[in-house]
């Protein structure tokens, strides 16, 4: 029998305390605790003898990731936000503390397929709860924050991993993980829970019918953030590889360009799609994503690929709290975790498939990399294009 919570939030109660703030510096620790490792991976696969696997490490990452997605959205307007978030920081301490010991290319590719619950399971439930805490009109700002941090830890992730990974050792690296993971999962244990009826886990939750995994209503912002993130799959996969061919000794550099300009853009651009709707906020990400890809592909230089970084970050702070934004708009209150969760899907099958496809046309020729980033440049125009078509809905 499902228990009653009364949430002690006000709907005007303003963004800037101390709980929006405890679950933004989570959201930077969790995002960053995944992360750091993705520079290092495709050589660590390497010394394990499973060079030809590299396009796996952020495929079968997203697969479980996506996989999970209908179950996180479902669970977290079940059994409240606070646990799906702590179920998915404890996945990633115990994937850092296994990558040591299962130390075969099988047992790599099975813990890239455990350690993809997490954000299978934590974001859904962050999201759900900012929308939770956070007048409607206010939306687009606190994600663009909220967004900020996650985007942060991303951003710092990769540079923090390189260099644990150049003075220290790969050992040191996952455990590195685990701990940043621990410290967001304090923070998360700490917050107090905002649906107002929570129900008790059951088995039977998991049995969902096909009526549970996808929000028809979100299906425009869904698409977006499909065609969006395809590019970051591609990004994820190949960049590592194309840095250090250009010259870049630090493979997080580019994250890290990437991220301050993210950073940059992020407040201002969910503010802006608060006021002038989500429809032209995403017009103009998408525009900037589009000429950025084609820099990156263009620039054979490491100079070209930093300035091409700088772009695309502010494409993705532009994007990113808008889409995040809409999705909560367009989203009905008892299902709004299952509204965000089919955001989600579609940005994991976008990350997987541009990781799977551009790693199978990679295969370690660099002349072919230019390539896949003109290919997500055409997915670009097709996001803009089918903006620029399609009808207004609720706060487009």
């Amino acid at each position: 029998m499902g228990k009653i919570r009364l949430s002690k939030m006000k709907p005007n109660d303003a963004i800037y305390n101390l709980r929006f703030g405890r679950l933004c510096l989570a959201s930077l620790l969790f995002s960053a605790s995944y992360n750091m490792l993705i520079p290092e991976l495709p050589s660590y696969l390497s010394s394990l003898g499973g060079s030809e696997f590299i396009g796996l490490i952020i495929a079968l990452f997203t697969l479980t990731a996506g996989l999970s997605r209908p179950f996180s959205g479902f669970l977290t307007d079940q059994i409240g936000r606070k646990p799906i978030m702590v179920f998915g920081a404890l996945i990633c301490i115990i994937s850092g503390f296994l990558y040591p010991i299962l130390g075969t290319v099988a047992g790599f590719l099975f813990l890239r397929l455990l350690h993809g619950f997490s954000t299978g399971f934590t974001p859904t439930a962050v999201a759900a709860y900012v929308a939770d805490i956070v007048p409607k009109t206010r939306w687009g700002e606190a994600f663009g924050i909220q967004g900020l941090f996650f985007t942060s830890g991303l951003a710092l992730g990769p540079a923090i991993g390189s260099s644990i990974k150049l003075f220290y050792s790969y050992q040191v690296l996952f455990v590195c993980s685990s701990l940043m993971a621990l410290l967001s999962l304090v923070l998360i244990y700490r917050l107090q829970e905002t649906l107002k009826k929570t129900h008790s886990f059951k088995w039977s939750m998991l049995m969902i019918s096909k009526n549970d995994i996808i929000s028809k209503a979100v299906l425009t912002p869904a698409l977006i953030t499909f065609l969006t993130y395809f590019s970051f799959g591609m990004i994820l996969t190949l960049i590592p590889d194309w840095s250090d061919y250009l010259g870049l000794k630090n493979k997080g550099t580019f994250f890290m360009v990437f991220t301050i300009a993210s950073l940059a853009i992020r407040f201002l651009s969910g503010k802006v799609s608060d006021k002038v709707g989500r429809r032209k906020v995403c017009i103009a990400g998408l525009l900037v994503l589009t000429i950025s890809l084609v820099m990156m592909g263009f620039f054979g230089t490491w100079h070209g690929l930093l300035i091409a970084a700088a772009f695309y970050g502010l494409s993705m702070g532009i994007l990113s709290p808008a889409l995040n934004a809409w999705t909560t708009d367009l989203s009905p209150v008892n299902g709004r975790g299952k509204g965000i969760s089919t955001m989600f899907i579609a940005l994991e099958a976008g990350i997987g498939l541009g990781a799977l496809l551009s790693g199978l046309y990679y295969r370690d020729v660099y002349q072919n990399i230019p390539l896949t980033m003109f290919a997500c440049a055409i997915l670009g125009v097709i996001g803009l294009f089918f903006l620029l078509l399609v009808r207004r809905t609720p706060r487009v």
